[in-house]
């Protein structure tokens, strides 16, 4: 059935799978056709489980691949584990400080990134394309194993970690277009910007898959690099968004059952 997929450069199909990841966003978004406004106790759920899934993608698919290339290698098995995965929270960290972004549900005082005079409601958006863009990243860059032909990199995995983004991406999409209504944007509107959040996953993605393509022997730190990017959102966004509301147990929850919806599709399918 997928045999096209297959014979495929592995860049197309990091494209097609940040495509279907980018159209759960979109998806997400439409939600706001729907709904003017969701519970908030739902809300912080879905952050929780998106936040679950992350962190199970960046062990599963991510960390745990590039040190089992790493000692397939015949090198220390956590030197690029350990320096990508920094390396990721630094690039974000980065970005973070220079780019103008306000989270969902805090108020204007706290917008982070150079100071701009921008729209709130523009400021929402990019906070979320902040970290949208590690999800495209990690996702381009497992498809780019593929072309590196070795035993720990597989089609099947690389599959399950496409799904596993697109699936937490719904509920970001929602976390987008939802709250941008309530700001008193449009039905279209909200969902335009709500699933625009999503569109640098293509792009992160196809700059991933090509990197490690051209670049092979950085393929252990590329996978570790996309691990720390997406901690650094989980910790530093998503968590704390989930617990605005002392709404713990129900973010919590919802942590547990992403991680272990990510970590039953990667172990059984990947």
């Amino acid at each position: 059935m997928f045999e096209w997929f297959k014979a495929l450069h592995p860049v197309i199909q990091a494209l097609l799978a940040t495509c279907f990841t980018w159209s759960m966003t979109a998806a997400g978004a439409a939600v706001v056709f729907f709904f003017r406004e969701i519970n908030r106790r739902i809300l912080d759920g879905m952050l929780g489980f998106a936040a679950g899934i992350m962190i199970a993608a960046s062990f599963w698919s991510l960390l745990a691949p590039a040190i089992e290339m790493t000692e397939q290698a015949g090198g220390i098995a956590w030197v690029p584990a350990v320096v990508g995965f920094l390396m990721g929270g630094v690039f974000l960290r980065i970005v973070d400080m220079l780019l103008p972004h306000l989270h969902i549900g805090f108020p204007d005082e706290e917008v982070e990134g150079i100071k701009t005079h921008w729209q709130r409601s523009v400021l929402l958006v990019l906070a979320i394309t902040l970290h949208n863009f590690p999800e495209g990243l990690a996702v381009g860059v497992a498809f780019g194993a593929l072309g590196a032909n070795l035993p720990s990199a597989t089609l099947a995995g690389a599959v399950v970690l496409a799904i596993g983004i697109g699936i937490q991406n719904f509920p970001e999409g929602t976390a987008v277009s939802v709250p941008l209504r309530r700001e008193g944007l449009s039905r279209f509107k909200s969902f335009w910007y709500g699933q625009l959040s999503g569109i640098v996953e293509p792009i992160a993605g196809v700059i991933g898959a090509a990197a490690v393509l051209l670049m092979r022997p950085i393929l252990p730190y590329a996978l570790s690099f996309a691990a720390g990017a997406l901690i650094y959102v989980v910790v530093e966004e998503l968590i704390p968004e989930s617990q605005l509301e002392s709404n713990s147990d129900v973010a919590t929850s919802g942590a547990m059952i992403g991680f272990a919806v990510m970590m039953l599709l990667d172990v059984a399918l990947g």
